[in-house]
This record gives C-alpha cells, sequence and structure tokens, in this order.
C-alpha cells in the first residue's frame, strides 16, 4: 500500500494541504487498499492552525521517513509584505526551526521516498539548504529567494527531480497530486480523479530528460561569458586602482531581518588595489563574493546559513566609524545594515 504523509505545521497554508489530501482521498474511491494518506506533524498527533484564515485540522500521527512513500510539504499562508511576525517568511522560519526538516532531510536520502512541496513548501526546505543545486518551483512571488537559497529556480507548473517533486502557486496542489497518483499507480487511476474533479492538470512536468531547447543553451552560454567579462573587469577596472579605502578595517555590524537581528563581524582590507572582505557569524567565517567600490559604496555578495540559507547581496556606505546599508535576498525585504568600526587595539 501506498502511503502518504500530509505534513502540518503552525501557519499551514490550507489549501497547500487540503487539495493533495482530497485528490489522494479520490484515489482511494478508484483504487482499492492502493494507498494512505494521512496529516502528520514533526511532533506527532495534534491539533495544527492554518494561517490567514486559522482553521485547525487534526493530525493523527507523526512524519516518519521509514514508512512513508510520499511526502507532501505546504507552503504558509501569512501577510505577503512587512516583515512581522505572521509574515510568510517568519512563518516558514519558525516551521524551519523544528525538527521538520531534519525528517525531511532524512527522507531526501532516501532514493524510494519522494518529497512533494506546493508553493512555498520548497521555500521551507530550501532555506535549510535542502535543495543546494537542484532544480525547483514555488509561487512566482519566491522565485528570486529560491534562487538566493541555493536551488535552481524553473519556471514550471510541476518540477520532477526524481525523489524531490515541486508544485509553484496555491492551486497547484491540485496538479502535483494527480502527477504523483499518474507516476505511481499509473494514469487510469489519475484519469478517473480528473473526471471526478472536472479539473484538467496544467502545464508541462519539467524534467532534466531529453533534448535542451537551443535557446537555453544559447542563453546559458551567454551568461557564463557575461559573467566571465564582468569578473574581469571587476579585477581590472575601478577596484584595481585602489591604495585602500575607508572601508578598511575591522566592523561590529548588525542586520536586522525579518527573522531577528545578526550580529556579524566584517573585514575588509585593500591589497594590491583589490578589496576584499569576510565576515564572520559565530564559528563561521566566509568570504566576500564580487567585492566592488563603486564612486562611496561598497556591494558584495555573502551566503550565509544562519538563520537560514540564503545568498544575500549588500550594499553599503561608509562615514568616518559608522557603516550603513542593507542586505537583499530575492522578495524578502530589505534587511537594515549599521556597523561600528572596531578600533585597533595597541
Amino acid at each position: 500500500m501506498l502511503s502518504i504523509q500530509i505534513v502540518l505545521f503552525d501557519g499551514f497554508d490550507l489549501l497547500d494541504a487540503i487539495a493533495p489530501y482530497e485528490v489522494f482521498c479520490a484515489a482511494q474511491l478508484f483504487a482499492d487498499d492502493a494507498l494512505n494518506v494521512e496529516f502528520v506533524t514533526a511532533e506527532g498527533p495534534r491539533t495544527v492552525t492554518a494561517g490567514f484564515c486559522g482553521i485547525k485540522l487534526d493530525a493523527s500521527g507523526r512524519l516518519d521517513p521509514e514508512r512513508a512513500d510520499i511526502i507532501v510539504v505546504p507552503g504558509a499562508s501569512g501577510e505577503i509584505e512587512g516583515d512581522g511576525a505572521d509574515s510568510i517568511p517568519a512563518i516558514l522560519v519558525r516551521a524551519k526551526n523544528t525538527a521538520l526538516t531534519g525528517l525531511i532531510k532524512q527522507a531526501l536520502e532516501q532514493q524510494e521516498t519522494v518529497v512533494a512541496t506546493v508553493c512555498g513548501g520548497s521555500l521551507l526546505l530550501a532555506m535549510e539548504g535542502l535543495l543546494e543545486g537542484r532544480p525547483a518551483v514555488t509561487n512566482r512571488l519566491g522565485m528570486d529567494l529560491l534562487e538566493a537559497s541555493g536551488a535552481v529556480p524553473i519556471s514550471a507548473r510541476v518540477v520532477d527531480d526524481g525523489n524531490l517533486v515541486t508544485a509553484g502557486g496555491v492551486t497547484s496542489g491540485l496538479d502535483i497530486a494527480l502527477y504523483l497518483l499518474e507516476r505511481q499507480l499509473g494514469p487510469q487511476i489519475a484519469h478517473a480523479v480528473e473526471q471526478l474533479f472536472e479539473f484538467e492538470r496544467r502545464g508541462t512536468v519539467w524534467r532534466e530528460k531529453g533534448i535542451a531547447p537551443r535557446a537555453q543553451k544559447v542563453l546559458a552560454s551567454e551568461d557564463r561569458n557575461t559573467r566571465n567579462i564582468t569578473i574581469d573587469a571587476k579585477s581590472n577596472g575601478s577596484n584595481k586602482n585602489l591604495q585602500g579605502s575607508v572601508f578598511d578595517g575591522d566592523w561590529d555590524a548588525t542586520i536586522a531581518t525579518p527573522v531577528g537581528k545578526l550580529q556579524v563581524k566584517l573585514s575588509i582590507s585593500t591589497q594590491d588595489g583589490i578589496i576584499r572582505g569576510t565576515a564572520t557569524q559565530g564559528d563561521e567565517k566566509v568570504e566576500f563574493l564580487n567585492p566592488l567600490l563603486q564612486d562611496s559604496m561598497l556591494t558584495w555578495s555573502l551566503r550565509i546559513t544562519k538563520p537560514m540559507r540564503l545568498n544575500l547581496r549588500f550594499e553599503v556606505t561608509a562615514h568616518g566609524d559608522q557603516m550603513t546599508g542593507f542586505a537583499k535576498a530575492g522578495v524578502l525585504p530589505a534587511s537594515k545594515l549599521i556597523g561600528i568600526r572596531i578600533p585597533i587595539q595597541d
């Protein structure tokens, strides 16, 4: 029997969870004893409140990667704009910080277990680094953030990457569930449910198979060439003439993110006309990516892992011992950065 577990967490999107649940329940009408579906949580049986609408659902079990054949992870429902506690990023981060992502990581390590995400569910996993380098999709509003989290964004309704299947948009829960029925039980069962619901799946399921479109090959080649030109320009352009900058030194920086404040030590230096930098957070030190000083503004990219995995782009200015600026990732609100230069010890 195919065991399907649909994960609930506080603030989950109701339709993301209910649509697949109805599809799989309907399949039980046409395929006796072929599948079983249940709501679960990382903590075990409990009542879970959906985001925004506040409807409560009862989860009957605990997420069990050893027992499940398919695990469905919904997205969150909350405020689209702003950085408050009820914003979608804040809800996803709270879910990420539970036992859920550890259990999903365990499931992804098992090729026979399929992890499926609906809408922002892929962002929940990407924030923990679980989709690093893997093709995936999410709600169109979160595609930049998905890319900033290390995944490979694919603009498709459903993306199939083996034991990871992702769907974009709130109503895509219907599409992904019907696709998984066809993939796991065959097209006749999926077709029967489509007829029952009077619903036809949208779009082509993207898979990394067959011949890549010529346009994609050209764009990829152009992107590589542009990247090389950009790197050369940064190596031989304005930075090359630097003998030192107002940014040189160590800085205590605070970044006010939507999910809390980050304390980071920035170390910036100019050597041989090239500006370099590192950021230290706890015991983790990472180098600036492509630092560039233009006029009075310093920009760079940085990969952080706490409180979530993101590629952030920084833009800062310095006046004396004060640094101000912001960090940005995808559609997340810009995070304000304030830095104070650390005095040199005699």
